[in-house]
């Protein structure tokens, strides 16, 4: 199982967009996708423009697939539009 952490900064005017019109149009069939086990949205406490998601997959075949799809490349279009910051993301493995 792999836990994907990105974090993404956003223009400050374009968080709303981002939650209410990107994200809330997405999240549903990114939650579908063949092997997504979970996905969330999180805000920072003190810096309302940085959010991040963490999404749990079965495995790196399957995130590969999600990034590989038309659903992925449309919403990381719609996304990357209003950030501040270019995006970091880590795959992560549970070792305990």
């Amino acid at each position: 199982m792999i836990k994907r952490i990105v974090k993404m900064t956003f223009r400050e005017e374009a968080v709303e967009t981002f939650i209410s019109e990107v994200f809330e149009n997405s999240k549903a069939r990114i939650r579908a996708f063949e092997g997504c086990r979970h996905m969330e949205l999180l805000q920072h406490k003190s810096r309302p423009n940085v959010l991040f998601t963490l999404s749990i997959w079965d495995d790196e075949d399957a995130l590969n697939a999600y990034r590989a799809s038309a659903l992925f490349a449309d919403t990381w279009a719609k996304t990357k539009a209003l950030f501040a910051e270019k995006a970091e993301a880590w795959s992560t493995e549970v070792i305990d």
